[in-house]
């Protein structure tokens, strides 16, 4: 094992106040900054940087951690920065040379920040690369904001919606269940069967992989099986892309159900590619007038015709909300969560004294994607 020690007595931790747009959370919570000081550590927040997650300035001071206004000294004398988004490149260029970055990068679609890192003579993690294995579970950042934003999804499109989920037998009459399509059966898509199921709809789920059949009816959901002439297994906890010809099979049947239904929820995602097209033009023109689609994957492109980032759009009467960062709208236990993730990940990679490089163990492995100015 190599140890990287830094010059200064104790690892001093940055984390600076979240700038990209509609963005809510913060890299750590006061509870978690906390026992990271406990462990060694020193803890150092922009000013205001958990003011949108709830968490005011003097929440942190009593927590140990100091605070700082100068966004750009916070970078300089940081020995880890550890955020939510990815710094900009400018910000990258600030830090000083062998310090290390944690955050979500996409670096497959941003190799800009990559670049970057290069450029600063820094090491770079990249949240959404962890493993999804059993023993790194605890890091797992996407599973934790994707819970969040399966479940959010499903009360922005019940809030959108003109009647109630539930069946409702009332002296005037009977009231039928909305129904609900889901498309995709991982971590969002199980959280939103869920929600959906609670909140007392009829449920169905389409996904690719046979082997989330059994999730989707345990949690009272009907799946839409698609017969592709061959078992589609998944890599990572996300399905494989399709052929052109798989992929209108899979349309064919899926448009039956879409038109019937009440909501439609997308999130079907592809690593480091354009989200695939799931509900083409004529499909949205087949649902009801009052109808409501969320497009989960409206940032990598979309599921969905129309959908628009950070837009709702109405097409034919058929209402397509395209939210791209759902777990921001719950900053509180979204950050909680994610703090709790990545002071996890850090306390694998480094102790109190510096980074241990175990650049042959899998999380670190999989994750490294710069390393002291060498891209991995």
């Amino acid at each position: 094992m190599q140890l990287q020690q830094f010059n200064s007595t104790q690892v001093k931790i940055a984390v600076p106040k979240e700038t990209k747009l509609k963005e809510c959370r913060v890299a750590l919570s006061p509870d978690v900054v906390k026992d990271l000081i406990k462990k060694g550590f020193t803890v150092s927040l922009e000013k205001g940087a958990g003011e949108k997650s709830y968490y005011r300035d003097d929440v942190y001071t009593a927590a140990g951690a100091a605070i700082e206004a100068d966004r750009k000294a916070l970078f300089s004398n940081a020995d880890i920065v550890m955020s939510v988004n990815a710094p900009s490149p400018e910000e990258i260029g600030w830090m000083k040379k062998e310090a290390v970055l944690i955050s979500f990068m996409y670096a497959a679609t941003h190799p800009e920040l990559v670049d970057a890192c290069v450029k600063a003579g820094i090491s770079a993690f990249s949240m959404d690369a962890i493993p999804r294995i059993s023993r790194a579970q605890k890091m797992d950042a996407l599973s934790s904001q994707a819970n969040l934003a399966g479940y959010k999804s499903v009360i922005i499109a019940a809030d959108a919606l003109g009647k109630i989920f539930p069946l409702m037998m009332t002296a005037a009459g009977t009231i039928k269940p909305s129904k609900v399509v889901i498309m995709g059966a991982g971590v969002a898509g199980l959280q939103a069967i869920a929600t959906a199921k609670r909140l007392g709809a009829i449920v169905e789920v389409s996904d690719i992989r046979p082997e989330t059949k059994e999730q989707v009816q345990s949690l009272g959901g009907k799946f839409i099986e698609v017969d592709f002439g061959e078992k589609l297994e998944s890599t990572g906890g996300y399905a494989k892309t399709l052929t052109p010809e798989q992929a209108k099979k899979q349309q064919e049947l899926i448009a039956k159900h879409v038109a019937d239904a009440d909501i439609v929820i997308t999130t079907a995602l592809v690593p480091g590619k354009k989200a695939p097209l799931l509900i083409n033009e004529a499909m949205v023109k087949s649902m009801r007038n009052g109808s409501v689609i969320v497009d989960m994957a409206v940032e990598q492109g979309g599921n969905v015709s129309g959908s628009k980032m950070n837009e709702n759009v109405v097409i034919n009467g058929v209402k397509i909300i395209g939210e791209s960062n759902l777990p921001s709208l719950l900053p509180l236990n979204a950050s909680d969560l994610y703090a709790k993730n990545i002071s996890t990940y850090l306390l694998h990679l480094a102790t109190k004294d510096g980074f241990k490089w175990e650049m042959e163990e899998e999380i670190t492995k999989g994750s490294l994607i710069v390393h002291k100015g060498t891209k991995k």
